[in-house]
């Protein structure tokens, strides 16, 4: 755990570049919508919106006129269908926008539009956002590398994401954690680990706790826990490596004390060790589509060069891969990493890793 500043300024949003938007196209994550982020600034008046606990939530709920209120509506009700159904006009007639909420905080600044079935109650979220080329690469990598996979759309300087449903972490640490049982704080110990890991051999950034949820998975007669990511807004882009192991950031020190008291240090060798061989076997599996994202992101410019060469050192005395010090660009630096993983992880057994014949560097 670190006290000292892990990120740096506010990172800017970086353009699609031409590769990348003919990617998009070709697997089916650029679709024409009808409604931009732009249309949804203008509101005419908004409230703050507050938790169970009267608590600030930094959302605000937007309201419009009525004159653009139809429209708008209409329109969400339609991106709705793109993401989640065929994109006819045949269940609009089921569907009511409660709520358009609006983020003051963070990078992205998103909307966050709450879609309700009239017929039995049941609703839904999906945000929209503007387009960062570096967001895109993270919700790509995500799709591939994770145990996870994500619907979003790009069309020209929008980004539509579908909501991850979880319970957000600092809640999660707050107010479940100490209800836990000892074996179930054990197995989140495990899989923090894992997270950990994960994040850091893909370079994702941030993960702050408010940055990822919790998802309990009822399995026979216990709870297991997952973690996801839900904010890919820091994908390569600082040039600290501690920003892309969560265990560094102090509103993640309870997850991080549960590790130290829950795990022996040869059982967190074993699950790092684990999670860079899946990652290995997740790259081989996702074939030319990951191969065509990386040759894009190599080219790309989503990174300072500042931050790129700072990366690249720390990466090099955590590697010893002479490569790292060519790297020009973070695209480059985030190829050899994965590469790295895929070189040295992709034929570990799971017989090796019990029998530890190998350790985790």
């Amino acid at each position: 755990m670190s006290e000292e500043r892990l990120m740096s300024k506010k990172k800017p949003a970086y353009p699609v570049i031409k590769r990348l938007d003919d990617y998009l196209e070709r697997y089916n994550r650029k679709i024409e919508i009808p409604i931009f982020y732009e249309d949804l600034l203008r509101f005419s008046g908004s409230v703050t919106v507050y938790d169970t606990n009267d608590k600030d939530t930094l959302w605000i709920r937007v309201y419009y006129s009525e004159f653009d209120r139809k429209e708008i509506d209409d329109s969400l009700k339609r991106v709705y269908s793109i993401l989640h159904s065929d994109g006819s006009n045949n269940i609009h007639q089921y569907l009511n926008v409660d709520a358009v909420d609006f983020c003051t905080f963070g990078n992205s600044k998103p909307f966050r539009i709450k879609i309700r079935n009239i017929l039995n109650d049941n609703f839904t979220y999906f945000y929209i956002k503007k387009t960062d080329a570096s967001r895109i690469y993270g919700l790509e990598l995500e799709h591939m590398l994770s145990p996870y996979n994500l619907n979003f759309l790009v069309y020209k300087d929008t980004l539509i994401e579908e909501h991850i449903a979880g319970i957000p972490g600092d809640e999660f640490i707050k107010t479940m954690l100490p209800k836990c049982s000892e074996p179930e704080k054990a197995q989140l110990a495990k899989e923090f680990v894992k997270f950990n890991e994960r994040c850091m051999i893909r370079l994702l950034g941030d993960m702050r706790s408010y940055n990822y949820v919790i998802v309990p998975v009822h399995d026979f007669d216990h709870v297991v826990y997952r973690i996801r990511a839900i904010d890919f807004d820091q994908q390569c882009f600082e040039g600290k490596l501690k920003v892309y192991r969560p265990q560094f950031f102090k509103e993640n020190f309870q997850m991080v004390e549960l590790v130290r008291k829950k795990l022996l240090t040869d059982s967190v060798d074993q699950y790092k060790l684990e999670e860079r061989s899946i990652v290995a076997k997740r790259i081989l599996s996702s074939g030319n589509r990951i191969k065509k994202l990386r040759s894009i992101c190599k080219a790309d410019r989503i990174s300072t060069p500042e931050n790129t060469a700072m990366l690249r050192e720390h990466i090099y005395e955590l590697t010893l891969d002479l490569n790292f010090k060519k790297c020009k660009t973070m695209g480059q630096v985030l190829d050899l990493a994965l590469n790295f993983v895929r070189r040295n992880y992709e034929d570990v057994s799971m017989k090796q890793i019990i029998e530890q014949n190998i350790k985790a560097p």
